[in-house]
């Protein structure tokens, strides 16, 4: 199959200044994201002002929401998933026991289950990292293993409506997509790879309303579109390294958007200091 060519559509600007932006999720009109190295929570409307939604003495990365619109937070360093109840901050569920590096990035389905990655130690390529365990968290707070052996398990989406489960596996050698089928209880069987990649090293992803997967690959400044049968239909040129992408409302359609969380940097220092990340919103509608 012929690669498909490198678009350069026009991405706006839509919040500047940030720390490094992650975790975006589209929740009753707004775009909610985690502000890393800021330690907060930000909801973002349209034509609304910014507003941080909690402040944490942690770096928060993934996002979802119970069933009852209460956001859950992932705390990294604690290992912790923590329910935002109004202005109050709680203990939902504790990852230490699968986690045995930092939590990373979170997907919640409807109803209310949770996964969670984490980076498995605390390495950084070209060193061999160790594979790590994704949990599934009840809408109680229990805990359990959902899969075993995975290389940096970082963005995630649901497809079919439900029934299967997408993992980017940022560290695999080659990097990989990985799909799971998904049973009624929210355990995965049937693990098998959607694509394995290059030089792109898969981060943040979301899943359109044709069931294609969308991947965020900041070390090659692209948002890639990947088809149900694992090929590669579309590259996007990123005018910032993108590290998570998330589409607004149902997916893609007549005007649907993608909102981008990009930054030059991901160090926590350099971050913090240059304060270069943004939120990007780009049209896929015609793609």
């Amino acid at each position: 199959m012929t690669a498909p060519p490198t678009q350069r559509p026009a991405f706006e600007t839509v919040m500047s200044g940030l720390a490094f932006p992650e975790g975006p999720r589209w929740h009753e009109g707004a775009l909610w994201f985690s502000d890393m190295h800021d330690g907060r929570v930000v909801r973002c409307a349209p034509g609304a002002a910014p507003e941080t939604v909690v402040t944490l003495d942690d770096c928060p990365s993934g996002l979802g929401f119970l069933p009852d619109g209460t956001p859950l937070v992932v705390a990294m360093h604690a290992r912790r998933v923590l329910r935002v109840d109004g202005g109050a901050v709680r203990v939902h569920a504790d990852l230490s026991g699968i986690a045995t590096w930092h939590a990373n990035d979170m997907l919640v389905d409807r109803a209310g289950r949770a996964y969670v990655g984490n980076f498995g130690d605390g390495t950084a390529p070209p060193e061999p990292i160790t594979p790590a365990a994704l949990a599934l968290v009840g809408p109680g707070g229990d805990v359990r293993e959902a899969a075993a052996g995975l290389h940096l398990p970082n963005g995630m989406a649901l497809l079919d409506g439900g029934r299967t489960l997408a993992v980017a596996e940022t560290r695999a050698l080659p990097p990989r997509i990985t799909t799971f089928s998904v049973g009624p209880d929210g355990s995965l069987s049937d693990r098998r790879v959607l694509i394995e990649l290059d030089a792109e090293l898969p981060d943040g992803l979301t899943a359109d309303a044709g069931g294609n997967v969308w991947f965020a690959s900041p070390f090659t400044g692209e948002l890639v579109r990947v088809s149900r049968a694992g090929r590669i239909t579309a590259r996007l040129d990123c005018p910032r390294p993108p590290y998570a992408c998330v589409l607004a409302g149902a997916g893609a359609g007549p005007g649907a958007a993608m909102y981008v969380c990009a930054a030059d940097d991901w160090v926590p220092e350099k971050c913090r200091a240059q304060r270069t990340g943004a939120i990007l919103r780009v049209d896929i509608s015609g793609l």
